[in-house]
């Protein structure tokens, strides 16, 4: 299934898309899609559902993020060889783990404002996941049971505040709006390999990033594992996976986003997002 959630921020309500690629209204079934949701019985009895059967999203509609009530957001840095390299960084060893806000989440098409003062803004497409159960200590070969499913997303960052702050990245990471998701979560049965799935980001209709999750230095299985070994995972906790070379720190001199700009963003399946920066 294809869930998502449709309304006025602080207002969304639950909905998927249906087979034909029209949104149906849940809200009749589901009080929201809160982290209980994200629960295997629970999918399982939404994918039951008859969708046709569900009243239609009106057209137009503003999506919000796919997931309420995240209570983690954790992201992978340097996770594509490239991307590492433009950054003249060494390829990790074992994933680069920080934090983003959870006021930061946005819907995948809300508009993103640029902080003030604000010199260094920048774009990252990625690969996100939604977890489905508890969990911690997990084997490689179990993880990927533990996802409840995947989602495009937009890792902004404010370089500046990233690198020259004296701290930690999640600075950088976690002004609002830093975080746009979605349109919809994908439920983990419809993508068997996550490793397969492109991604392509355009700023003003330009391309930017082209690449896949075929890329990735640790794959989503492995990080699933690894972050258990440090911490509890939560039902709804949203993990985003890194980002390919293409980000504007990387370009010669680097380019960064100004009111204006349009980026668009792809992943195949998982959808497309654009937002204005303003």
């Amino acid at each position: 299934m294809k869930l998502l959630r449709y309304g006025p921020v602080g207002n969304e309500r639950p909905g998927a898309l249906d087979a034909q690629g029209c949104m149906r209204d849940l809200s009749l079934l589901v009080p929201d899609f809160t982290p209980e949701w994200m629960a295997p019985q629970k999918l399982a009895a939404l994918a039951a559902v008859d969708l046709q059967r569900m009243p239609l999203v009106p057209d137009g509609v503003r999506l919000g993020a796919p997931v309420a009530g995240i209570r983690q957001f954790v992201a992978i840095g340097l996770n594509y060889r490239l991307h590492a390299q433009e950054a003249g960084l060494e390829i990790p060893g074992e994933p680069v783990v920080f934090s983003k806000a959870i006021t930061c989440i946005s819907g995948p098409d809300d508009d993103v404002l640029l902080p003030p003062g604000s010199v260094a803004t920048d774009w990252e497409v990625e690969l996100g996941f939604v977890m489905g159960r508890t969990c911690s200590n997990v084997s490689e070969a179990e993880a990927l049971g533990f996802v409840a499913g995947y989602c495009l997303a937009n890792d902004v960052s404010e370089r500046d505040w990233q690198m020259k702050r004296n701290g930690q990245w999640i600075k950088g990471k976690s002004y609002p709006g830093f975080g746009p998701i979605g349109p919809w979560l994908v439920t983990a049965d419809e993508i068997p390999d996550p490793q397969n799935i492109p991604l392509e980001l355009k700023v003003n209709g330009v391309v930017r990033q082209s690449s896949s999750t075929a890329d990735m230095i640790f794959p989503v299985a492995h990080i699933v594992s690894y972050l258990s070994r440090f911490m509890t995972l939560l039902p709804g906790d949203l993990v985003i996976t890194g980002t390919p070379a293409g980000v504007g720190l990387g370009m010669k001199p680097p380019q960064f986003l100004k009111a204006g700009d349009v980026m668009q963003l792809s992943a195949g399946v998982l959808g497309t997002q654009t937002q204005r920066v303003v």
